[in-house]
């Protein structure tokens, strides 16, 4: 049995890029959980060394995956059989190359630069198999704005960048943008829209792993972002059955899902809204727009139910409320319970983020906007954070007290 154990621990890489070995090796010298075995052959030269690796896992690198490459790479899956994970990474990628790889039933599937905690957590998933999610499951959040200009998108992106970076909660994650006609999410982040939902909305069907991959687009992080391009002239509605097939398709491969809704009601937004684990109101602190917030939480209550009970963040929020204007007591008296929080007003990183096209971690990851919608979205982590920090106060002090 212990041999078992070690043996489905095992982890073999398959690389020919030198720097990408040594980060990997980085990366799994400090657990004694995982043993992580190289082999430093193209994809193309193996012959029999994985099978005698016996690994748990296998990642290769295909680095730049032309047609020989991928041929070998599905000669290696076939005497791998199911029961070897593998996971691919590559220097780049298309739609063609994409459905190739998807066809080969990989574990995961991922672009370079390659973040270590995204290839850690990869491999983690890929040795637990089916357990990688207990409920089997994806954890979904939707941001609907009380009204325009309240940065929706922005909140709705940073909290998926905390998601997939989370240390208590890190999973694959995927970002929605519902917002057909003008939505904003692939540009935030400086990326290609790949959705193009008029492919589909007649054949609904065709919507399978294998076109999914073709048509996200995926950050530097791992992020995917599922985006159509903009619209501005058309106003279109979707049925509601295409919208469902997608989040349905995307809740299935990914663990954590966050939505970004247009302001606009339509025929499926109830439908989305009822499937959320939490739903979220963008505002701002002005009167017109908590009062827009009040009457968005009274409809969802009243038309959706009240098994759905969304919570409100104040974006651009100032605890000592603004002279002559709304107190933060205020606001806590009007939304009671339905108050998730405050977002500091940091105007000058949110714009720099938007015009560079990257997240604001890679900015500030200190930023107080972030902080404050870490404790709105993982309060558990901010939890452990702040009993951290106690942690090695308390030392300090003791130390201190000591030394005197």
């Amino acid at each position: 049995m212990s041999d078992e154990k070690e043996q489905n621990n095992k982890i073999v890489l398959v690389s020919t890029d030198k720097e990408f070995l040594a980060t990997t090796r980085t990366a799994f010298s400090v657990s004694d959980a995982i043993k992580l075995i190289t082999i430093e052959k193209a994809v193309t030269e193996l012959h029999g060394d994985i099978q005698e690796a016996e690994a748990g896992a296998v990642i290769i690198d295909l680095d730049d995956a032309d047609l020989e490459r991928l041929e070998a790479l599905q000669r290696v899956t076939r005497r791998l059989t199911e029961r070897v994970p593998v996971i691919v990474v590559t220097k780049g990628c298309d739609a063609a190359m994409v459905r190739i790889i998807v066809q080969l039933h990989v574990a995961d599937f991922l672009v370079k630069p390659v973040t270590t905690a995204d290839l850690v957590r990869s491999c983690i998933r890929a040795l637990k198999g089916v357990e990688k999610n207990d409920t089997g499951e994806a954890y979904i959040s939707a941001f609907m704005p009380a009204a325009g200009g309240v940065g929706n998108t922005t909140l709705a992106l940073q909290s998926a960048f905390l998601l997939h970076r989370s240390a208590t909660r890190a999973a694959s994650t995927c970002v929605v943008d519902l917002n057909f006609q003008n939505g904003s999410c692939a540009e935030y982040l400086d990326l290609e829209p790949r959705f193009d939902i008029t492919e589909v909305e007649h054949q609904v069907e065709r919507l399978d792993r294998q076109l999914l991959d073709a048509l996200l687009s995926k950050h530097s992080s791992g992020l995917a972002v599922l985006a159509a391009p903009n619209m501005p002239t058309e106003m279109r509605s979707f049925d509601t059955d295409v919208v469902v097939r997608v989040l349905d398709l995307v809740s299935a491969y990914f663990d954590n899902v966050v939505i970004d809704l247009p302001r606009t009601w339509f025929p499926w937004t109830e439908t989305v809204l009822r499937g959320s684990n939490h739903v979220y109101l963008t505002a701002e602190l002005t009167v017109p727009c908590l009062r827009h917030a009040q009457r968005l939480i009274n409809a969802i209550e009243t038309d959706v139910g009240k098994e759905v009970k969304p919570r409100v963040i104040i974006n651009r929020y100032s605890p000592k409320g603004q002279d002559g204007g709304i107190k933060s007591s205020d606001v806590e008296n009007l939304l009671g319970e339905r108050f998730a929080g405050g977002i500091s007003n940091n105007y000058k990183l949110v714009r720099e983020a938007v015009d560079r096209g990257v997240p604001l971690h890679e900015i500030d990851p200190n930023a107080n906007v972030i902080r404050d919608l870490k404790r709105i979205i993982l309060p558990e982590e901010m939890q452990l954070e702040v009993g951290r920090k106690r942690g090695l106060f308390g030392l300090g002090k003791g130390l201190i007290q000591k030394a005197g």
